[in-house]
């Protein structure tokens, strides 16, 4: 507001300083008054200058940096400019001088010319411009900073949390490998099976999901592992998993823990003891974005045992993915309490 505020006093002054030097020329006093027929003018150039501000902050700046953009923001700074060129010469008052007065035809030519006051109404534009650009950057800039100062918080939050509820993980994983070993020793190779990738997540969970990216492939693995186990919670009948993913993920990242609150989401609400149920997650890759689909029943009518902390698990995966991926992630919830189906797209690039 005070930036407009501004520009208009300025443009606003030209008008009056036109009228003080049309005023006494060759002793002749001509009455007219410029500052009341340009003042309307002002609002319209005043409309093209915001246009070019407000276009380049929420429009143009916001498309990724290449030789396009840039054509299209000179373009976009040609077009407002010629636009507000066209618009305010057409109204440009100019006042009746009597062709037998050199003197003030020379005083009108320079001083109410609309194409006289370019070079003002140009450096007017390119200062527009100039701020235009100061401010998305600056924005951008104290969004970043923001974004890793609350990134920083969190990890340390997290970290924190983690240790006062950390088991000794050499107790834990040892203890793991003898039930490993006793289960195996029993014949139970489905038990053996879930104690050894039970292992495998934790030590996922605890050595390698403390860094801001894992592999893609690493996070299918624990998602493959997370499915498993919790089938082994019902009968082959009860729940149909369908998990599909692509073959080829070599250099793509991702931040950790990202699916699985959405996974167990599905088990817990979208399987029932005694019903049959499906649960779809898909995983596409296409044009450096990734989709995530994950689609089950919804047997959330049924009232089952909750804990004091239900529900926080899809609150804080949707603060992690805003904190981590700003406005580069789109996530989608649908429940039309028959089926609940997740999409979350994050670009990669």
């Amino acid at each position: 507001m005070l930036l407009w505020s501004g520009v208009t006093y300025m443009l606003s002054s030209i008008s009056m300083l036109s009228i003080y030097q049309l005023t006494n020329i060759d002793g002749k006093v001509m009455a007219m008054d410029v500052f009341t027929s340009f003042f309307p003018l002002c609002l319209i150039t005043i409309g093209f200058l915001m246009l070019l501000f407000y276009g380049n902050v929420f429009w143009l700046f916001k498309k990724k940096i290449s030789y396009k953009s840039i054509g299209l923001i000179f373009i976009w700074f040609v077009l407002t400019y010629l636009g507000n060129y066209i618009v305010v010469g057409l109204f440009w008052p100019h006042p009746n001088i009597p062709q037998n007065s050199p003197s003030l035809i020379e005083a009108d030519r320079k001083l109410n010319d609309w194409q006289h006051r370019q070079l003002l109404i140009q450096s007017t534009f390119m200062f527009i411009f100039g701020i235009s650009v100061a401010y998305y950057f600056v924005k951008a800039w104290i969004k970043s900073e923001i974004i890793k100062k609350q990134l920083e918080a969190n990890q340390l939050s997290t970290e924190l949390s983690f240790l006062k509820a950390q088991i000794n993980p050499h107790f834990l994983f040892n203890t793991l490998n003898n039930l490993f070993s006793m289960a195996q020793g029993k014949g139970n190779e489905e038990l053996a099976n879930g104690i050894s990738r039970l292992a495998g997540m934790m030590r996922y969970m605890i050595y390698e999901s403390n860094a801001e990216k894992v592999a893609l492939s690493q996070e299918i693995s624990y998602l493959e592992d997370t499915i498993l186990l919790n089938k082994l919670r019902y009968a082959d009948e009860e729940v149909n998993v369908a998990f599909n993913y692509p073959e080829q993920t070599d250099g793509l990242t991702i931040a950790p823990m990202i699916f699985i609150p959405f996974v167990e989401n599905a088990f817990k609400h979208g399987v029932l003891i005694g019903q049959q149920s499906s649960i779809n997650i898909s995983i596409v890759i296409e044009n450096e974005q990734l989709m995530f689909t994950c689609q089950n029943n919804n047997f959330s009518f049924v009232k089952k045992m909750e804990d004091a902390n239900s529900g926080i698990g899809l609150q804080n995966i949707q603060r992690r993915l805003q904190l981590i991926y700003g406005d580069k992630y789109n996530l989608v919830i649908k429940d039309d309490k028959v089926q609940f189906v997740v999409t979350l797209k994050i670009d990669l690039r």
